[in-house]
């Protein structure tokens, strides 16, 4: 039976009652995957939003796409990129930027999904890649931006490399959909990237994250048969064995005579 997108209301009804699946996905088909494996939500890129053959790919998907503050710019800017990507049938979007710039999208009744604890883009505020909130006045300084975000009007926020025990309190205290990366199950989602999930990642694992299968391996064994190819092509052609008569388009021999006599001709005008 096919699934039905859930929309924000739905989502808002399931917290507290049952985890909900989330990936990070930047192909049609990482999002095919994700359609046929049942997860639940997918934050993605921009372009891959606008994409018209996204919805025929991922069709019950809640598709939230998202972008750095810094590559979008102002509210103004903001609020006409997510028009753009709502009426290309994003069921939210996400934001980073301020909680102005939240307001501009949610007081145009734009799903708004914001961001708390480690905020990759901001990191430099709280120390780099690290935890966030593992003392008392961090974690009232996470919990003091859920209450901002509340009253910008986002419905939902991630919530990044956040102490278990911090998450679950401010999950259980706000409305907002709090989704989780990296900290703990007492939240409304849990968060991966895809590429993590695949193992196609070859640079630093995110102590959070969870890998299911060695994409590495397999791009290894595919990159040395490109080259291996690629090796035999020019080997083929070095010493004559390409092209081969299947390779070739013939001429029948009565025009090939024509075509002579009329190069011949023209030669000797």
């Amino acid at each position: 039976m096919a699934r039905t997108r859930p929309t924000v209301a739905d989502l808002r009804a399931m917290k507290g009652k049952r985890q909900l699946t989330m990936l990070r996905v930047l192909t049609l088909e990482e999002a095919e995957a994700a359609e046929r494996a049942g997860v639940d939500i997918v934050s993605i890129p921009p372009t891959l939003m606008l994409d018209p053959r996204y919805r025929d790919a991922a069709p019950s998907l809640f598709s939230m796409p998202g972008d750095n503050f810094y590559e979008i710019g102002t509210a103004d800017d903001f609020v006409r990129w997510a028009f753009q990507l709502y009426k290309a049938s994003a069921d939210a979007v996400y934001c980073s930027a301020s909680y102005a710039t939240v307001k501009a999208m949610a007081d145009e009744n734009i799903p708004v999904i914001g961001h708390v604890g480690l905020i990759p883009s901001r990191k430099t505020w709280t120390g780099g890649f690290k935890a966030v909130g593992k003392t008392a006045v961090s974690a009232m300084q996470i919990w003091d931006s859920v209450r901002r975000y509340e009253a910008a009007g986002a419905f939902g926020a991630e919530i990044e490399v956040v102490p278990v025990e911090v998450a679950d309190e401010i999950s259980r205290r706000t409305s907002l959909f709090m989704i989780s990366m990296g900290a703990g199950t007492g939240c409304d989602a849990q968060y991966l990237f895809a590429e993590d999930v695949l193992g196609s990642n070859r640079g630093h694992m995110p102590r959070h994250s969870k890998v299911y299968r060695n994409f590495a391996a397999e791009f290894e064994r595919l990159q040395s048969e490109r080259v291996a190819a690629f090796k035999e092509y020019v080997a083929d052609v070095e010493s004559g064995a390409y092209p081969e008569p299947r390779h070739l388009v013939r001429m029948a021999a009565e025009e090939l005579e024509l075509f002579r006599s009329e190069l011949s001709r023209r030669e000797g005008a």
